[in-house]
């Protein structure tokens, strides 16, 4: 797909997307729930790389129900994405800094992994939730959710080329860190 091709599909997104906020706006159930399915993935992304997996899925709720208790207020509703990733960060901060005032901790716990795929796994994401916030959430959604360059810059308000930018510099560092990090686990080859 060329970039014009890319342009115009975007610019479809969003326009669809617009269409079902005014919808939910004027009480549209369903329209929000195509919503929630439009970018749950996004606000899953979000949250999977600052919190734990207990609590993946109360920040992805919590962010939904901000959303549609707020929805009134947007007033762009192109802007739904943007709106709403700012809500999904300030959910995963809030739940982030609610976990470190009841247990006093700031990582993950430690548990034993069944399979070396797990610990490979919990290794990845560790370094991906240490990578800058400028390329943490494109990051995640490339490599967690599979999403595309126009499919995050869609979801997140970012233009195409920002999330080429951050995606090219976030990922080359990740597998900076990742090397590092095997090499610092099993020594050097």
């Amino acid at each position: 797909m060329t970039r014009a091709q890319h342009a115009v599909a975007t610019t479809e997104a969003t326009l669809e997307a617009a269409r079902l906020v005014r919808a939910a706006q004027h009480g549209d159930q369903s329209a929000f729930g195509q919503l929630y399915r439009r970018y749950a993935g996004m606000v899953h992304a979000i949250a999977l790389g600052r919190l734990q997996p207990d609590d993946i899925a109360d920040a992805v709720q919590e962010t939904f129900f901000r959303a549609l208790r707020r929805l009134s207020s947007l007033r762009q509703a192109e802007a739904f994405g943007t709106w709403l990733g700012t809500i999904a960060r300030n959910v995963v901060r809030d739940i982030a800094r609610t976990r470190v005032m009841q247990t006093g901790e700031a990582e993950e716990p430690h548990r034993p992994a069944t399979q070396q795929c797990r610990v490979e796994a919990r290794a990845a994401l560790k370094v991906i939730r240490s990578l800058p916030k400028a390329y943490r959430d494109t990051v995640a959604m490339r490599v967690i959710k599979g999403m595309t360059g126009p499919e995050i810059a869609h979801c997140t308000g970012l233009s195409a080329g920002s999330v080429r930018v951050n995606l090219h510099r976030g990922l080359k560092l990740l597998r900076r860190r990742l090397e590092a990090s095997v090499l610092s686990v099993h020594g050097r080859p």
